[in-house]
């Protein structure tokens, strides 16, 4: 964000879209997955993206509803396409293989992306008023427009590329990658001493911060064991026989709660230790697809009130805006989750496929 990657891609799907009626909308989140591509966090996604998207739908006319929801929600994709900080707290907590979620999360992550830009169209049509069209840019703009993605699409490919091919670990693909970015942002020369030296501290807080989550997830997850709660749980699950359909839908209701309640980790910390040995042994879940699953409905609930964190970020930086205005916004995106959370439940190769066509490769 700090080197100017998100705003580059933002210029470029503007130039794409932009013109279609929505299209600055559409554009956000396409730029949103774009950046969720090489940073992994939700709350940083969302929070860059609106100082890039938010004037320019502004200057077009666009409704601070359909404008904010789509830079909260389009911000949520940064937990979900890879390289993500949620499935490195789910792999660890639940000794899953990194790099295999991170597989996983990427047609998931695709597919929500296009969902979104679907429901976007709807909703113009429906509601002209929301947005505006303007002038196309002509086919050489459009094609020259793209090589702001292009730095993108490099750390992409290394990162996911070296992982697929067994070339890196995760630990050496999140280095080789956070080299790759800074290159990038060299390249777009927006990056500044300044800047950099606000990075390095982010991230250190952020380092600091999940790895205290995972010693606290082991020590519950020890104390869950000792003490049998998870194994009484299950087994009162299992006697009572139901569908296991209905079981994992039950379990997404409870992620769906506590997540309008507390941070997404604290959820994955209370809850993984508890339903995975449940869902996956018992029930015969994927554990990838559950992972998809967790993160899907923990970015839900970033974005519900009573907490959502993202809202109440981006609201935070517009006092002129009430947070009822931006919560009516994200309504609608919130059903298209749940309406992809339903496909993951019922077909599991979305999540399952690419990670069984690229083989396990530690």
């Amino acid at each position: 964000g700090e080197g100017g990657v998100i705003r580059a891609a933002f210029e470029s799907f503007k130039s794409i879209l932009g013109h279609y009626r929505g299209g600055l909308a559409m554009a956000t989140v396409g730029s949103c997955a774009a950046f969720g591509a090489v940073c992994g966090d939700n709350i940083a996604t969302a929070a860059v993206m609106n100082k890039a998207a938010l004037p320019e739908m502004r200057r077009y006319g666009y409704h601070d509803r359909l404008s904010l929801g789509a830079i909260c929600s389009g911000g949520n994709l940064g937990i979900l396409i890879p390289p993500s900080a949620a499935f490195v707290v789910y792999g660890f907590i639940t000794e899953q293989p990194i790099a295999d979620l991170f597989i996983a999360g990427i047609v998931p992550g695709i597919l929500l992306t296009l969902m979104f830009m679907g429901q976007i169209f709807l909703q113009v049509r429906i509601n002209p008023k929301l947005s505006s069209k303007y002038e196309p840019d002509s086919w050489k703009t459009r094609l020259f427009s793209l090589r702001g993605l292009i730095g993108i699409v490099v750390v992409f490919g290394l990162v996911m590329g070296g992982l697929m091919g067994g070339l890196f670990t995760p630990t050496e693909a999140g280095a080789a990658g956070s080299i790759a970015v800074l290159v990038v942002s060299l390249f777009y020369r927006q990056l500044t001493w300044k800047a950099l030296g606000r990075s390095l501290f982010d991230t250190v807080k952020t380092a600091a911060m999940i790895f205290l989550l995972i010693m606290g997830a082991r020590y519950f997850s020890y104390f869950l064991t000792s003490t049998e709660v998870a194994s009484g749980l299950s087994s009162a699950l299992i006697e009572a026989e139901l569908n296991r359909y209905l079981v994992m839908i039950m379990v997404c209701i409870i992620y769906l709660i506590l997540g309008m309640l507390m941070d997404i980790w604290s959820v994955m910390i209370i809850t993984l230790p508890i339903f995975f040995n449940l869902l996956t042994v018992d029930l015969g879940f994927d554990p990838l697809q559950l992972g998809v699953i967790t993160v899907l409905c923990i970015m839900i609930g970033c974005i519900t009130p009573p907490v959502g964190v993202v809202v109440f970020t981006v609201g935070g930086m517009h006092r002129d805006i009430p947070i009822y205005t931006i919560f009516r916004g994200v309504w609608p995106f919130v059903l298209t989750m749940v309406l992809l959370l339903l496909l993951l439940i019922f077909i599991p190769q979305l999540s399952t496929a690419l990670p069984d066509l690229t083989g396990t490769a530690y």
